[in-house]
């Protein structure tokens, strides 16, 4: 079919919705070796026949001829997969194309493929939203695919693995299997209560049953959260003025991150240098000096530094032990070492010197170890701010349930109690966060 009448059949623009078909390039950006497209949705096969002149066997690559449907033009010799739904990774219809990487080739496809009746280029994270609508995937799973593709460090792959593979929405799922057991006692209590095979309850039916839930999800709250993972180990430098507060940033990044210089109140706002230290992330803040001052500007600086003490993980504390505003976060740290002048202070931890470097090596090893307890454990599943608000909301009804004399008051308890757990998997009240969630992936994604 001319390409001239397929256009003006086209009653209306293709606009996004559940029966689109969609497409995108899924790989890096050409150059490469290997670029592959992906094609989902109703139209999917249709595609293939258009571009590819046939649909292949399923699940098995097939090489083909790709040609431009408008001229029969010679696009690539690829290969095509065919995967029917809903057994595909998005649950609808799915195709790919494997091509060679070049930049003209994916192009000439992208093209091609857009000039397909009933398709579309996708959106962001729309291949994963799709897989999320579907039931392929649950947004536990969908936020676990978001950080693997953030993560910089082991441990960030790691988690992300852990949470992407379904860690915490199989342990969400025993959850909700236990408190429907105990919603069912509820129920047959209210229901056939005058039935002799019905056990005799206490004043409160809950209780006891819901404790080891209790202790369970109050542990999974007691752990170190996911943020840091994602975010870095925030670790603050303060101290007076001129105490080497940016020379020591600049060191530990191994960069010009911060202003140097010999004139006290030179830093004025923060400085944040994200960096990574035997493979853990971390987050380096330089800071205002810590002083009384009538310079407005600077004046503002400390303020914003105190503010930034208050959230800091770790503290490296650039002054005298006296001073330090929290010696439990902190690491006494004597700076400028190189200096003749510098008299040992016995209450630091260490001494370092950001000009030669001495002490330096030290302080990272410090770092790194002083992490371990802040960091989600090595094969823990870690959650983040979402996951606790939503386990955090459940236990409080759970709780409530456990100290309710009134079945009714108490089963109503436990159905709360669910519908904050489903939240975490995405059944039920996470419509407001969806779009943002999907938006930070890539298209193609």
């Amino acid at each position: 079919m001319d390409a001239d009448v397929r256009a003006d059949e086209r009653q209306e623009e293709v606009k996004p919705g559940a029966a689109d078909t969609i497409y995108a390039l899924s790989s890096g950006a050409p150059p490469a070796g290997i670029a592959v497209v992906r094609i989902s949705g109703p139209s999917a096969a249709g595609a293939l026949k258009e571009i590819g002149g046939r649909v292949p066997e399923p699940r098995r690559a097939s090489l083909t001829t790709l040609r431009n449907p408008a001229d029969g033009e010679i696009l690539d010799h690829a290969l095509m997969l065919w995967f029917p739904g809903p057994n595909s990774s998005t649950g609808e219809d799915l195709a790919e194309l494997h091509l060679h990487g070049g930049r003209s080739v994916v192009a000439g496809v992208l093209a091609a493929l857009g000039s397909v009746e009933g398709l579309r280029a996708a959106e962001p994270g729309e291949f994963t939203r799709r897989a999320f609508e579907n039931g392929r995937i649950d947004l536990a799973e969908a936020e676990g695919l978001a950080d693997l593709l953030m993560a910089e460090t082991a441990s960030q792959r790691r988690a992300a693995l852990a949470l992407a593979g379904g860690e915490l929405s199989r342990k969400v799922e025993a959850w909700q299997q236990q408190l429907l057991g105990v919603s069912a006692r509820l129920e047959a209590l209210l229901d056939f209560s005058d039935e002799a095979d019905v056990e005799e309850q206490g004043e409160a039916p809950c209780a006891g049953l819901l404790d080891p839930l209790v202790r369970e999800m109050e542990s999974l709250l007691s752990r170190p959260p996911a943020e840091r993972l994602r975010d870095g180990i925030r670790v603050v430098i303060a101290g007076p003025p001129n105490a080497g507060k940016s020379s020591l940033l600049n060191r530990l990044v191994e960069r010009e991150a911060a202003i140097t210089s010999s004139v006290a109140g030179t830093t004025r706002d923060l400085v944040e240098a994200p960096t990574a230290l035997g493979g853990t992330p971390f987050l380096l803040v330089d800071t205002a000096g810590l002083r009384e001052i009538d310079d407005e500007v600077e004046a503002i600086g400390v303020v914003r530094a105190k503010g930034s003490l208050a959230a800091a993980d770790i503290v490296l504390w650039l002054g005298p032990d006296s001073e330090c505003p929290d010696r439990a976060r902190a690491i006494i740290v004597q700076s400028k070492a190189d200096l003749d002048c510098t008299t040992p202070d016995p209450q630091a931890d260490l001494a370092v010197s950001a000009k030669t470097g001495t002490g330096i090596e030290k302080l990272r090893k410090l770092l790194v170890e002083r992490s371990r307890s802040l960091l989600p454990m090595e094969g823990e599943v870690a959650i983040n701010a979402r996951h606790r608000d939503a386990i955090a909301s459940c236990l409080d009804h759970l709780k409530q349930a456990a100290s309710a004399d009134d079945p009714l008051i108490a089963a109503e308890e436990l159905r709360q109690a669910r519908t904050y757990l489903d939240r975490i998997t995405g059944r039920a009240g996470v419509e407001d966060m969806l779009d943002t969630l999907f938006g930070v992936f890539c298209i193609g994604k």
